[in-house]
């Protein structure tokens, strides 16, 4: 799930533009899940004599395979100008430095024909993949997959085609969950991506391209990958091929267990480039286990806008090395506010998990369930203390990942500053701050603009000029700037020495 408040999209972009951040987007992908015993072992010799095993997946695709289904869609695009673009519906919305990077296939359906002008918007079709977890029909597969389908329709591998009712469909994971009319089906054996090791060998099957139950290998890159705007999924990275239709398909360990939903790919051409990633099966089966249960998802939230902390802001807040979520901004009134949370904290731990990136956070509060309790790891001031919060409910906004990349007046920083005047402050609704006149130098390079407001220098609320010159003078290598602009709000770190 994700966190909850503020959404730093304008900032973050104007930081983006002056080479503070990199962009990026994404691309999505399916497959199938089945299960299998652990196969047999091949073994090959290397140019230096030394045998090495190899696994054979033929076992768990025979044993598997059944359980893998093809998702047929019928729906209509949404109503618009110009021709549909699978790009409009990317998660990323009209961000254009999100779409370098990665791509999201979307809904995964393609027009019958391009609709220029006026007109009833035209019936789309596409494909996806996706696995049955219980007998009695019970499916999982992308909720990207059967966004915005009238009609969905599942085919077996017996070459049944069933229509399908979808029972719930979450966008924050990117899960959902289907059933189909049938009894005595084929399953899944479910693992746990919490065993997964990087560079274990993991096995997909899913339908590329509308190529049913095809099989393709490859070893985890990486776990716990943070994406843009995905910060409530915990990611595991594999180079196994995947392609549009393979969304919402399994992806197998070389027990025959499925660890994970592949979900997304990074890709500049919409095809596959080595870099893949699926959502763990803990929590996708967490998830489905809520909407069957209730139809619904009812996401926690902690209330706070988090961003990544790095050797510069880590020197500006003391900490010993760069981890943790910087707390960027806190919702009032929300649980994080409530609990004493305070901009400028860093969370390094959450219950019995440390806290080592910004996307650690989110990814372990949507595990949570709103109302539960939550003891935080906090470095404040310096040092590490202890905060409890009580959860409360998305439905109620969330966490959210900000990105980043002064003399106090033309000194070490760069910035010329002055003072808020009586009607600023009242429409900015602050009780401090001053406004940034001028700038160059350090703070020019991080991305500091005219215009903007500098809220806190290191944590500390800054009411004066003389306040920010001495908090920077007393500060060896680097400060840690909280900038206001427009509504946005991020700490932007800034090398001074």
């Amino acid at each position: 799930m994700r966190l909850d408040s503020l959404t730093p999209s304008r900032l973050v972009v104007a930081l983006l533009a002056s080479g503070v951040i990199g962009g990026a987007s994404v691309s999505a992908i399916n497959m199938h899940e089945a299960h299998a015993q652990t196969p047999p072992v091949a073994t090959a010799t290397t140019t230096t004599g030394v045998p090495v095993a190899l696994p054979d997946f033929s076992q768990i695709t025979r044993q598997a395979g059944p359980a893998v289904v093809n998702i047929s869609v019928v729906g209509k695009a949404k109503n618009r100008d110009a021709s549909y673009d699978e790009g409009d519906d990317s998660p990323f919305g009209g961000d254009p430095f999100a779409q370098y990077f990665f791509r999201h296939f979307g809904p995964g359906m393609q027009p019958q024909m391009p609709r220029r002008g006026g007109g009833s918007a035209p019936v789309v079709r596409g494909q996806g993949s996706g696995f049955i977890v219980s007998a009695d029909g019970i499916i999982l597969t992308n909720a990207h997959v059967v966004q915005d389908a009238k009609d969905v329709t599942v085919k077996l591998t017996d070459r049944r085609e069933l229509k399908a009712k979808v029972l719930g469909s979450d966008p924050k994971t990117d899960i959902a969950v289907l059933k189909i009319e049938a009894n005595n089906l084929p399953v899944v054996k479910l693992g746990s991506a919490d065993s997964l090791n990087v560079g274990e060998w993991v096995l997909a099957i899913g339908s590329p391209f509308g190529f049913d139950n095809t099989v393709t290998a490859g070893v985890v890159s990486a776990k716990g990958r943070s994406l843009p705007d995905d910060s409530a999924v915990p990611f595991i990275q594999t180079d196994v091929a995947i392609n549009p239709g393979n969304s919402g398909g399994p992806l197998f360990n070389a027990r025959g267990e499925v660890v994970g939903i592949n979900s997304q790919i990074y890709s500049k051409s919409g095809g596959y480039q080595g870099v893949s990633f699926a959502i763990p099966i803990d929590l996708a089966n967490k998830i489905k286990d809520k909407i069957v249960a209730h139809g619904k998802v009812d996401h926690a939230k902690l209330g706070v806008v988090v961003q990544e902390v790095n050797q510069t802001l880590a020197d500006s807040f003391k900490l010993p090395r760069p981890e943790g979520a910087l707390v960027a901004s806190v919702e009032k009134g929300g649980p994080a506010d409530q609990a004493g949370l305070k901009t400028g904290d860093v969370i390094i731990g959450l219950g019995d998990k440390s806290i080592a990136s910004s996307g650690d956070l989110p990814a372990a509060i949507s595990l949570a369930s709103p109302g539960d309790k939550v003891e935080m790891k906090v470095w404040r001031d310096g040092g590490a203390k202890e905060i409890t919060a009580r959860l409360g409910s998305l439905s109620d906004k969330g966490e959210q990942v900000a990105s980043a990349g002064g003399d106090a007046s033309q000194g070490r920083l760069g910035l010329a500053l002055r003072p808020l005047q009586p009607r600023e402050r009242s429409e900015a609704g602050l009780d401090a701050g001053l406004v940034v006149e001028d700038v160059d130098g350090p703070a020019a390079l991080a991305g500091v603009q005219p215009g903007d407001l500098l809220l806190a220098v290191n944590g500390t609320p800054v009411r004066s000029v003389a306040q920010v010159r001495e908090v920077v003078s007393k500060s060896d290598k680097s400060v840690a700037l909280l900038v206001q602009r427009g509504d946005d709000k991020i700490f932007v770190p800034v090398r001074i020495g």
